[in-house]
């Protein structure tokens, strides 16, 4: 099992993502799949990049660097708000089954309403679990894919770690702010513990399958980022990743944690811009 210690540290790092102010050049809602899905745009470029945040997250908690300083004559960049994350709210965030491919089938109609055939993915966390599922289901619409902090399955020693920080009460009360902050006390509590369920579901129903399938399947060129000090994600989940995904390369940030892309930003920017813009047969 993973230290709690370690994990609750690494959760407040993450946490403390949010609030960063962010250059807004379009902020709006598209409806999708029946629901109003809010989303920032910017940039101009000819590649189109979705940015897919983790767990409860948001483009404003999530990805304030990359929408603020990736390459806005090289990129578009959207950075989405998920069903019930953020300002995508109504409705109440709920956690079926097959959340993952719920939102999968969002994000990739989001990108059709906003124009975009064909795009890149960032995925974070739970939202790189999502852009595993694009990339598996939807083929066809992805040009290449960049995941870090995400798991393809989820072990019983994982599900103890998430269970003992189910109830926000026992978090210290600078972890517990930056969320209340965007979502309310209640509102947020209600729906972390949802998370947890939704997490048990899968080891239950799914023998904690979370993609594995739609990884398998994944044809685009992928570069996996793990952080060795991420105390939430351990080593086997990006190797996993690595060695299931035919085109990808796998690097690992000797002191990178699950919050790498906000706590090294320019760095991973760079890296990303680099990986975006290569030849595609090129890793």
């Amino acid at each position: 099992m993973l230290h709690i210690q370690r994990f609750t540290g690494t959760l407040k790092q993450t946490l403390l993502g949010v609030g960063v102010a962010v250059n807004r050049t379009m902020s709006s809602k598209s409806r999708v799949n029946g629901v109003d899905i809010a989303y920032e745009k910017v940039g101009t470029g000819a590649k189109p990049v979705l940015l897919l945040p983790g767990a409860l997250g948001c483009s404003s908690t999530d990805f304030a660097p990359q929408i603020k300083r990736l390459n806005r004559d090289k990129f578009t960049i959207v950075a989405w708000d998920p069903r019930g994350y953020g300002r995508s709210i109504p409705p109440n965030r709920d956690y079926p089954l097959d959340f993952f491919q719920r939102d999968a089938s969002d994000a990739v109609r989001l990108m059709e309403n906003l124009g975009f055939s064909k795009f890149s993915l960032l995925g974070w966390s739970d939202g790189g679990n999502t852009a595993c599922v694009i990339a598996g289901t939807y083929p066809e619409k992805v040009d290449k894919l960049v995941i870090w902090g995400s798991n393809a399955f989820i072990t019983k020693e994982e599900l103890a770690t998430y269970e003992s920080v189910r109830d926000i009460s026992s978090w210290s009360e600078r972890m517990r702010k930056p969320m209340i902050d965007v979502y309310g006390e209640e509102y947020f509590g209600k729906t972390w513990s949802s998370w947890v369920d939704a997490y048990l579901n899968i080891f239950k129903n799914r023998e904690g399958n979370v993609c594995i399938d739609e990884v398998k399947k994944i044809t685009a060129p992928s570069l996996i980022v793990h952080g060795m000090k991420d105390a939430m994600l351990p080593l086997f989940h990006p190797k996993f990743f690595h060695k299931n995904i035919k085109s990808s390369t796998a690097e690992y940030w000797e002191d990178g944690k699950h919050n790498l892309h906000l706590r090294y930003a320019d760095k991973f920017n760079a890296r990303v811009e680099e990986f975006l813009m290569s030849d595609q047969n090129r890793l």
